[in-house]
């Protein structure tokens, strides 16, 4: 029996575990810089969305983030804990969380501005390969890119 057979289950030829192991690399480096925020990296992108829109409905949130609600409810609760957001139910639909920025919130924006440049200073890629990058990442998620 030929040992080839089994290529497809050594590790170095699976497309999961490159990228499994750089997001776990790529979190890793923004903790210094979040830890100034005082926030986790799953708060950040909750964050990321809010700044954005302001206010969401906790399943846009989990749609947006690929998170259950399992991971977002408990994360959320820490993010109002710390005054950076609020939670209320929809006045039309009670079965609708709608999770809001405090002015706590907002005002963190200006402080998370400069977490980008810093991680794009830790990555070694071009901006060509970082938008490369992106654009396969998103095609891979089933997802329309979104332009920068």
């Amino acid at each position: 029996m030929s040992e080839h057979k089994y290529d497809a289950l050594k590790i170095e030829n699976q497309l999961c575990f490159p990228l499994y192991a750089c997001s776990r690399e790529i979190i890793k480096r923004y903790k210094p810089f979040l830890d100034k925020l005082d926030l986790t990296y799953t708060q950040y992108i909750a964050m990321m969305i809010l700044w954005d829109r302001k206010s969401a409905m906790v399943k846009e949130l989990g749609e947006a983030l690929f998170l259950d609600s399992g991971t977002l409810t408990p994360l959320l609760k820490k993010l109002e804990a710390k005054g950076l957001v609020t939670r209320r139910r929809d006045d039309r639909d009670e079965r609708n969380l709608i999770v809001s920025l405090t002015p706590e919130g907002e005002a963190l924006r200006e402080e998370a501005l400069a977490v980008p440049p810093q991680i794009a200073a830790c990555v070694s890629l071009t901006p060509e390969e970082a938008d490369r990058l992106y654009r396969l990442l998103y095609k891979m998620m089933g997802r329309e890119v979104v332009e920068q």
